[in-house]
């Protein structure tokens, strides 16, 4: 018979931390273009020429030169760059009263004699709809007059409308050939955006190493999309091999700008020693500023190392600080790990009916660990009515999920038919399954009962539970695989 389990939070830092998989999914962060203009302010951090992708640069900020009646004077005698400049002021409202159908009018003059930035701003008008209706299409040709002088810009702004479909029919290989013109002359969102084509052989024939080449050009200029993928590059040995002590160095770079999934990924980097020696506390500094641009991960893991006193002196208080943030934000693991907070009354004042709801919202997302608990609350009665049924049927939810713990304790249900109908047969099937994915005391647990009431049943009995063990066992080695 199975004896009641305890509610289980995580027996071990490895479940208690995310760490970094096996093989990590390459995460090619697309280069931050705004749907036809726009600026991308995501890798201009380092503050280099031509470090963030920008669709039209935005209008500058009014200067002593820039005096609007001067300006004024000169574009009415048809000098282009004055007309641009006037156009920008009343674009901006500096110096002048805002007004984007002036700004329009005098982009449109300066336009007419050729003047490329005035010809990006004009596409920029129609992009966004300041000073005339939004016209996409009008937009692109715009674009396309300064492209065709070649401005990387704009070259840059036509590769993205072509690979998403803005105004252009959608085109993977019209948008590759505009990338490439500007990444040509240098630009970094573009050679990132190049480089992301080949990793996904989107307009280009697929190739890693390829990739890689751009995303090196981007990374070096400073593009902190650039640094993240080459880094992710390394770390996965795509196109290159495999480097963790070179991807700790991209990702390094990156994560000095702020990008949070890097963040995570070097705190989890410096928690496992994988490319940089072991260090919990450099891992809480890195997943400290994840956490505190909201990711729930990093706020979760944050929450597991004060649990343990990794890195930081061990406070349970903040880690149910932690763990609140990252499950008010629906991360299962956090919410179940309050829920053993609340049970326990660690870090938190001890209340059944919060410990309840907190497992309730990590089982509902499919949470093993979770569902287990409600499997033990209800079987034991803790803080609701005890509920044999309602227990069963959280611990079958776990149990078909490969859970040994719950695998064992559904087994001492089909058995006693405690909650469920008495079935040996299937009771001895998740005796075995436990035994065999288990570990430690419920591996040994499982044996025992499961030779205890193997003894009782027959041979065709055994046979038809070792059948539905395999059949049950295959048909999960399958899932895995998927």
């Amino acid at each position: 018979m199975s004896a009641v389990l305890m509610p289980s939070r995580a027996a071990s830092s490895g479940e208690r931390l995310r760490l970094i998989p096996a093989a990590l999914v390459c995460i090619f962060a697309a280069a931050t273009v705004l749907a036809l203009g726009g600026r991308a302010d995501a890798g201009a951090g380092n503050g280099q020429q031509g470090g963030a992708s920008q669709a039209v640069q935005a209008p500058k900020p009014a200067t002593t030169q820039d005096n609007a009646a001067a300006l004024a004077q000169k574009a009415a005698l048809g000098d282009a760059a004055s007309e641009y400049r006037l156009g920008r002021l009343y674009h901006s409202g500096d110096g002048v009263a805002k007004d984007d159908s002036e700004a329009l009018r005098w982009y449109r003059k300066a336009a007419d004699q050729g003047l490329t930035d005035a010809v990006k701003a004009l596409g920029e008008a129609y992009a966004k709809g300041f000073g005339v209706a939004k016209d996409e299409a009008q937009a692109i040709q715009w674009f396309r007059k300064a492209a065709d002088k070649g401005d990387a810009e704009s070259e840059l702004t036509l590769g993205f409308a072509y690979t998403q479909g803005f105004g252009v029919p959608k085109d993977d290989a019209a948008g590759a050939s505009w990338y490439r013109k500007a990444a040509d002359q240098g630009l970094a969102g573009a050679q990132c955006n190049l480089g992301i084509a080949y990793a996904l052989g989107r307009g280009v024939p697929q190739s890693y190493a390829e990739a890689n080449k751009w995303f090196r050009l981007s990374a070096d200029q400073g593009y902190v999309e650039g640094q993240t993928n080459l880094g992710y590059a390394y770390l996965n040995g795509l196109g290159v091999k495999q480097d963790l002590a070179a991807a700790a160095v991209w990702l390094r770079k990156a994560a000095d700008q702020g990008v949070v999934p890097v963040q995570y990924t070097l705190g989890a980097m410096y928690a496992a020693g994988q490319g940089v020696p072991q260090d919990d506390a450099q891992a809480v500094y890195w997943w400290r500023k994840a956490a505190d641009q909201g990711d729930a991960q990093a706020q979760s893991n944050l929450g597991a190392m004060y649990d343990m006193g990794r890195g930081v002196p061990q406070d349970p208080a903040q880690a149910a600080v932690w763990w609140r943030k990252a499950a008010d934000q629906g991360d299962a693991k956090s919410q179940n790990n309050l829920g053993a907070m609340y049970q326990e009354g660690r870090g938190v004042a001890q209340n059944d009916k919060l410990a309840l709801e907190w497992f309730r919202k990590a089982a509902d997302q499919g949470h093993v660990r979770a569902q287990t608990n409600l499997g033990v609350i209800y079987g034991s009665g803790r803080g609701v009515p005890r509920d044999d049924v309602e227990s069963a049927k959280w611990y079958k939810k776990a149990a078909e999920q490969g859970y040994p713990k719950a695998q064992y304790a559904l087994a001492g249900d089909d058995e006693a038919g405690r909650g469920v109908a008495q079935d040996i047969v299937e009771a001895h099937k998740w005796y075995q399954l436990a035994a065999a994915l288990g570990t430690d005391d419920v591996k040994a647990a499982a044996m025992k009962d499961g030779d205890s009431l193997g003894a009782k049943m027959t041979a065709e009995q055994m046979a038809e539970a070792v059948t539905r063990a395999k059949a049950w066992l295959d048909e999960f080695q399958k899932k895995v695989k998927q």
